[in-house]
């Protein structure tokens, strides 16, 4: 086969043929190159060359080399963490996106769920920014997702990160309430504010929200704290340690004034941008989640190790 991005799929259900196998787990573009990919021999089957009516079996391994194709380098070492008859928790590693994006089409966290387990209908029950990482929850079907997704303030009753944040905060506890907001005029329009009240008028969407932080560390000039979420608003966490003065290591959008996002949005970063950052990723773990599944009462940990 030749050299480029290769697909790796486990069979684990029986298909009448590999053509009908890989239209079903192929994005669009690459499904409408699949007779061209069998006549190039771009398509294997346990390490042979695969035909275009060939029969699958449970538990074979099919490669697909997209030679013109490029994807993200990414992490893509996630792992289980629990599950049930409907709901998967798994640990997602940092810079591992959990969906598609402009850079990454196939090594995605629900893509990988879908190519590497049974759950080849797996969907997010919820999201974790690109780069934070631990746990989260998905569906193994859509019959799941759909009973899941509109109870998941039901479902979900606790969750707590750990957050590398720069500087000793004065305080070793602390319960923080605010409003948070998009700003009008924001060079970031991603970016939430915790809304001043005497410029109301610029802060279109406010919304309350408290998060209880607890300093787990401290060490020379950077603090690990622990971080319980009270309300789920948009960048919480990473926008109220910011308006405290200890921004997330690594966070492109809070730490810094925001100059390396914007300075991504033309270049890449480089080592010295990182090192000004202080991580390449910004250092913040998801933990602890703790659900309510039906009649259960289950709580998921993860060590942080970042």
């Amino acid at each position: 086969m030749a050299d480029g991005f290769v697909l790796d799929f486990t069979v684990y259900s029986a298909a009448p043929t590999i053509s009908c196998f890989l239209s079903t787990r192929l994005a669009s573009l690459h499904q409408a190159q699949l007779s061209q990919l069998f006549a190039e021999d771009l398509i294997s089957v346990d390490g042979q060359i695969a035909s275009e009516n060939q029969v699958l079996a449970v538990g074979q391994k099919v490669a697909v080399s997209l030679s013109d194709h490029y994807e993200e380098p990414v992490d893509t070492h996630w792992r289980k963490l629990w599950e049930n008859d409907e709901i998967l928790a798994v640990f997602k590693p940092h810079l591992l996106p959990v969906s598609r994006t402009t850079r990454n089409l196939y090594n995605t966290l629900i893509s990988l769920v879908r190519r590497q387990t049974t759950y080849e209908d797996a969907h997010l029950l919820h999201r974790l920014d690109t780069e934070t990482a631990g746990i989260i929850l998905l569906a193994k079907n859509k019959v799941a997702d759909q009973k899941w997704k509109p109870r998941l303030d039901q479902l979900i009753s606790k969750k707590v990160y750990h957050a590398w944040v720069e500087g000793i905060p004065e305080w070793d506890e602390l319960s923080y309430e605010c409003e948070l907001s998009e700003k009008v005029g924001s060079p970031i329009r991603c970016q939430m504010y915790v809304v001043d009240q005497a410029e109301s008028d610029l802060y279109p969407k406010p919304k309350q929200s408290q998060t209880l932080f607890r300093v787990l560390r401290k060490e020379e000039g950077k603090s690990l704290i622990e971080c319980e979420l009270m309300t789920g608003r948009k960048h919480q966490i990473r926008a109220h340690l910011a308006h405290l003065g200890h921004p997330i290591i690594g966070d492109k959008i809070y730490s810094k004034g925001g100059q390396y996002y914007l300075k991504r949005l033309d270049k890449e970063l480089g080592k010295a941008d990182f090192a000004e950052l202080g991580s390449e990723y910004q250092r913040l773990t998801a933990v602890r989640v703790d659900i309510n599944p039906d009649d259960q009462s289950v709580t998921i940990r993860v060590d942080s190790r970042d």
